[in-house]
C-alpha cells in the first residue's frame, strides 16, 4: 500500500474513530475538563469545526494556483462558537458528514496533483498531500485527547466515591 493509500485510509476511519472514541460519554463527563484541557464535547465541537474549516482548504488547494490559506483561532472558535453547550451529537454528525465528504472529493484525485501548493498564514507552503497528513493526524491526536479526558474522569470519580467511603 502506498503512503497515500495508507493515509487516505486513515483519514476515511476518522469518523469511526470519533464517534467510537465519545461513545457512552454522557452528562457530566462530556463536560469534565481537566485544568487547563478542553472537554470531550470542547474537543468533538473543535473536530467538527475544524473539517468545516478543511473543506475550503482542500477545494481552495485543489482549484486554485497557490491559494492564500488562512490560519484560525481556535480558542476564539471555541469560546464564540460557544463550544461549551453545543449538542456533541450535532458536532459528531457534522464531522461525519464533512469528513465523508473530503474524503470523496480526494479518493479518486490524482497522485501527482497531490503535490498542489497552497500558502498557510503561518505555516508557509503546503502542499496537498502535507494537509491531508495534519488534518488526519490533528483528528488522531485529539481522539487520544478525548480517551485520556474521558479516563482523568473516571478517576476523578473513583477519587470522589473513596473519598466518600472513607467520610462515612
Amino acid at each position: 500500500m502506498s503512503e497515500l493509500a495508507e493515509l487516505m485510509e486513515r483519514f476515511r476511519r476518522g469518523a469511526e474513530l470519533l464517534a467510537m472514541s465519545t461513545t457512552g460519554a454522557a452528562g457530566p463527563e462530556l463536560d469534565f475538563a481537566p485544568e487547563g484541557k478542553w472537554s470531550v464535547r470542547q474537543i468533538a465541537c473543535h473536530l467538527a469545526d475544524t473539517e468545516a474549516v478543511w473543506v475550503m482548504r482542500f477545494r481552495q488547494t485543489i482549484a486554485e494556483e497557490n491559494p492564500t490559506i488562512a490560519a484560525f483561532d481556535q480558542n476564539a472558535w471555541a469560546e464564540k462558537l460557544d463550544y461549551k453547550r453545543r449538542k456533541i451529537s450535532q458536532a459528531l454528525e457534522q464531522f461525519r458528514v464533512l469528513r465523508s465528504e473530503n474524503f470523496e472529493l480526494l479518493k479518486e484525485f490524482p497522485e501527482t496533483e497531490f503535490e498542489r501548493k497552497g500558502t498557510h498564514t503561518k505555516r508557509g507552503p503546503m502542499s496537498l498531500l502535507e494537509m491531508l497528513k495534519l488534518s488526519t493526524e490533528h483528528l488522531e491526536r485529539h481522539v487520544q485527547q478525548i480517551r485520556g479526558v474521558r479516563t482523568e474522569y473516571k478517576e476523578s470519580r473513583k477519587s470522589e466515591v473513596r473519598s466518600q467511603k472513607s467520610e462515612s
